[in-house]
């Protein structure tokens, strides 16, 4: 029925077109001296630094964490720290895909697992070091994320420490003030601009990671008190929250910590649909009036598989869901994004990586990381062309949502990047017309799953035109399209900001 819905609509468009009455065919018009909203970060993935794998021990606690592996897949993606070349393999595959927004994740376990005693040279904090020095030397804003805290001295009794809130707030936000001093001032990461205190905490639709069992306790507390302490030392790190998954409701009502907050951000797990779209335009519109950039800091969709080792994450279905989750969001002012997510060993709950550094079966780290073929390169085509803090410009059309989804970019420095999303079975033709923009070359990328089977593929532009004139596109079925005033050969990094 869709195919031949879809089919209805293009004939009906086509008789129109060929009736004489040019403006009833497919068009879209991009005028870039229409800026709509500026961004304030860009495109990238969750990369996490936490690598050891601690039994659960559930004996002897009466509240829980939920599910066989309630970590889920937020540690052990990335290759050991004495492997260079695994390293420069990893790094070099995030230069290739311009990540330039980027939610970097530890745990308090990794520099303080007994109080008052930090430990800045272990083997996890030395992956947070790799990754930091790649974010500092390319440009990468960095949301630095604390998952969870996971350490015993500072669990309230009867409550397994994974899940715990602290027991002591006043030694919860020292911890962080000194890890962040840390960070900032010893190691000189003025890369990190956001700081998350914990990871989908109780507020939104799910919520684990602050559990206060019998006990009464409130997490907007800690928020003020880390508010306090960020500016009793000086810490110019913005504290970012509240983390709510999945896809929460706007309620104002529930955002009475927000004064404590210099950054707002949510998470989405089923796609963004049309209503979560109207739903991330309220969360953005009240961010912006509090002066606060509002981010999406995990995206993905299960819906198309989670648990286990279910290889639905990495395929080109779930690309066509996250190029469109993206639109969604720049259209209603969405500053960052965040897939989840970059490195990841794909056995514990869905195969979410970009690249491939683990062998699920050896359960080993493979000496060549390569890339998830479909995941990777239906990211790259929209984050290797996405410049941080740029500025989504006019893009109207009267091509349906139903049959294309489109967004368009211009970069500070006035590069224009517009992004087509076709999710029907058939092919789209549209003609792309482009108004004040100086005379620019425009370069046409695209990606489907039946472009991507082919071996020899390679991201290079299949073909250029001059801005100043309409261009007529073929957008393949199932397909996403980059039309980019960027230049980029396969051999080229990304774009990180231009």
């Amino acid at each position: 029925m869709r195919l031949i819905q879809t089919t209805l609509i293009l004939f009906i468009a086509l008789l129109a077109g060929c009736s004489g009455n040019s403006n009833d065919a497919l068009h879209i018009r991009v005028d870039a001296s229409q800026k709509i909203h500026t961004l304030q970060g860009g495109l990238g993935a969750s990369w996490h630094a936490i690598s050891k794998e601690i039994p659960l021990n559930l004996e002897g606690y009466k509240y829980l964490p939920q599910g066989s592996t309630p970590r889920g897949s937020a540690y052990g993606g990335n290759p050991s720290v004495t492997s260079k070349e695994g390293w420069k393999q990893v790094t070099d595959h995030a230069s290739w895909l311009g990540l330039n927004f980027i939610r970097v994740e530890m745990s308090q376990r990794m520099y303080e697992s007994e109080r008052r005693q930090f430990d800045w040279d272990n083997e996890e904090m030395q992956a947070l070091y790799n990754i930091l020095d790649w974010c500092q030397e390319n440009e990468a804003d960095v949301l630095l994320q604390q998952m969870w805290r996971y350490v015993d001295w500072n669990a309230i009794p009867e409550v397994h420490p994974l899940v715990s809130a602290p027991k002591s707030a006043e030694d919860f936000v020292y911890s962080i003030g000194t890890l962040v001093e840390h960070l900032v001032n010893t190691k000189g990461y003025s890369c990190i601009k956001y700081f998350g205190m914990t990871n989908e905490p109780p507020g939104g639709t799910w919520g684990s990671w602050w559990e206060y069992g019998g006990e009464e306790g409130s997490i907007n507390d800690v928020w003020k008190m880390l508010h306090e302490e960020f500016t009793e030392r000086g810490i110019k790190v913005l504290i970012s929250g509240p983390g709510w998954t999945d896809m929460p409701p706007f309620e104002e009502e529930k955002l009475v910590f927000a004064p404590y907050m210099k950054s707002i951000d949510i998470h989405s797990y089923h796609g963004v649909t049309p209503a979560g779209e109207e739903n991330l335009r309220k969360w953005a519109a009240w961010s912006h009036n509090q002066g606060k950039p509002f981010f999406l800091t995990e995206f993905g969709n299960m819906n198309l598989g989670w648990r286990g080792d279910n290889p639905a994450p990495k395929t080109f279905d779930a690309a066509l869901s996250n190029a469109q989750d993206v639109i969604r969001g720049l259209r209603v002012n969405v500053d960052g994004f965040n897939r989840w997510s970059f490195t990841n060993r794909g056995d514990l709950d869905g195969q979410w990586q970009l690249i491939q550094t683990w062998d699920r079966d050896k359960k080993e780290y493979l000496a060549d990381i390569v890339p998830e073929r479909e995941a990777y390169y239906g990211f790259a085509i929209l984050s290797r062309f996405f410049s941080k803090y740029a500025s989504t410009v006019s893009c109207d059309s009267n091509v349906p949502d139903s049959l294309l989804m489109k967004a368009a970019l211009l970069s500070p420095k006035g590069e224009l990047s517009v992004f087509l999303v076709n999710l029907q079975d058939t092919p789209v033709d549209v003609l792309l017309e482009v108004v004040n923009l100086p005379e620019k070359t425009m370069h046409i990328y695209q990606v489907s799953e039946e472009i991507l089977a082919r071996s020899e593929y390679e991201m290079n532009a299949i073909e250029t035109f001059s801005s100043r004139k309409s261009k007529q596109l073929l957008l393949p079925a199932r397909s996403i399209t980059t039309v980019s005033s960027n230049h980029l050969k396969d051999s080229d990094n990304g774009i990180i900001v231009n």
